[in-house]
């Protein structure tokens, strides 16, 4: 590291970003951190389920502009017109929409990559790969024609693994379409094996991964998810394995904060466990359905994305919620505790679901002291206060996105409350039938709205069980 001029030194901590460089003066001890933002950032509509609207979509390109976010993909699974219609042309009106999405797109300075995803059918050899080739061709030259200069082809989520045949195309592309206008930029791809743990077994390249990496050109940037679909948290060491393995520098596909394999659950938690030295060429994140809501994480993943190097998971998560929420922001960082991490038997990401309030359960647990008790009551009574001001004052777009999880959280908040009142009065018939009740009204819809699950749910079952009540 090079160190300060030292008229620059400072008595106290001072951090500026300028040029791409984070200057750093600590005690009197100046130095200088190489904090270069990630060259191409930004969001991936690439979901499963009810796209986008076209308002979303705009607001989420002036949100891009704000946060520093360089680009947005389109490419919603549930588009037709993306995936399982790719060689139809858009109709009219919606050739009206992409052009005025793409125009303000360029107004806020965020590169509009427009993505197709013909796996499900293409052809690779004979007459027909020359037909899906031309259709291919006027699909790519309709969106040159309303102003797109990025493009994406993918092959993730099918079931044919050709991996030359998938290279050739995109060399193709690459060698015949982006070629022939110099004012496109070079393609993105995602490989139908787009994550470390399906290219290989044992550390040797399985068959498809080696011909798709070995026959694409270097041009072409590759996105891949990290070591699974949705893993928790991506080291520098699984990168850079994940890179020797493909012979080139990987882009990131990151899976939080969507939560299209679990909509029950909304992901409000930060950006975590990302690369800090790896140079990464490529980053983007995968919404919720919910766009409103979506961009408490998505500010945190444009935080990481600038300066990697200095990501601070916490801080950059509260910064989001106290710009975003304003007056609502001590409610909403409460609620939104409860609500971050997702897990199944193949994803695992995000912070656990309030650690603090864990904690004070935990407590109780451990303790018969009545200071414990009074403790989690507190915690718990502020917890159902935050929530029934997010209720009554959330703007109705936001609350529209959350409103099954926030009733949810008030009746097992309620429950809990109910049940700690029970262990204290065993002999309350009348305490233990409201109890009993409102653990019933809960489990009605745990499907629909899941919230707090290691937390004010667990201690749900926890009371359930130490109360005998099945």
């Amino acid at each position: 590291m090079r160190l300060f001029p030292r008229a620059l030194s400072l008595r106290k901590a001072a951090i500026v970003l300028a040029g791409g460089l984070v200057f750093s003066s600590v005690l009197g001890n100046s130095s200088v951190i190489e904090a270069t933002p990630i060259p191409l950032r930004g969001i991936i509509e690439g979901f499963y389920g009810t796209p986008w609207q076209q308002a979303e979509r705009l607001d989420i390109l002036a949100f891009c502009h704000t946060q520093d976010l360089n680009a947005y993909i389109y490419a919603p699974k549930d588009d037709p017109y993306h995936r399982a219609k790719w060689r139809e042309p858009y109709p009219a009106a919606k050739m009206q929409e992409l052009s005025a999405l793409i125009k303000a797109a360029k107004a806020q300075n965020v590169r509009f990559i427009f993505a197709v995803s013909p796996g499900l059918d293409i052809h690779f050899s004979g007459l027909k790969s020359y037909q899906d080739r031309l259709a291919m061709e006027r699909k790519l030259q309709a969106m040159y024609d309303l102003g797109v200069r990025d493009f994406a082809i993918f092959f993730d989520d099918i079931q044919d693994k050709d991996g030359k045949g998938q290279a050739k195309l995109l060399n193709w592309i690459s060698e015949h379409f982006v070629a022939a206008h110099k004012d496109v930029n070079p393609l993105l791809t995602v490989p139908t094996e787009y994550f470390y743990k399906d290219m290989q077994v044992d550390g040797e390249l399985k068959p498809y991964t080696r011909d798709f990496s070995t026959t694409l050109n270097p041009e072409i940037q590759v996105l891949y998810t990290g070591d699974g679909v949705v893993p928790d948290g991506l080291s520098d060491a699984q990168l850079q394995a994940a890179d020797n393995l493909y012979g080139r520098a990987l882009g990131i596909w990151w899976n939080y904060p969507v939560t299209d394999y679990m909509e029950s659950k909304l992901a409000l938690g930060p950006i975590e466990k990302l690369p800090t030295k790896t140079s990464i060429p490529a980053i983007f994140f995968n919404p919720m359905k919910h766009e409103q809501l979506s961009k408490i994480a998505l500010a945190t993943g444009a935080d990481y994305a600038r300066a990697p190097q200095l990501y601070q998971t916490q801080a950059a998560w509260e910064k989001a919620i106290a710009q975003q929420y304003g007056n609502l922001a001590s409610d909403m960082k409460r609620v939104a505790a409860e609500s971050q991490h997702l897990e199944n038997n193949w994803a695992k990401i995000g912070p656990a679901d309030g650690q603090e309030l864990r904690q004070y359960i935990d407590a109780y647990w451990q303790s018969s002291d009545g200071a414990s008790t009074q403790q989690l009551t507190e915690h718990l009574t502020a917890l159902k206060k935050s929530a029934a001001s997010l209720k009554q004052n959330l703007p109705a777009k936001t609350l529209s996105e959350c409103q099954p999880q926030i009733e949810q959280l008030i009746r097992i908040v309620d429950a809990d409350l109910t049940g700690m009142r029970l262990r204290e009065q065993p002999d309350d018939k009348t305490l233990k039938e409201q109890f009993i009740r409102q653990r019933q009204d809960v489990i009605a819809h745990d499907e629909k709205a899941k919230i707090a699950e290691t937390s004010a749910r667990a201690f749900l079952n926890e009371l359930a069980s130490s109360l005998t009540i099945q």
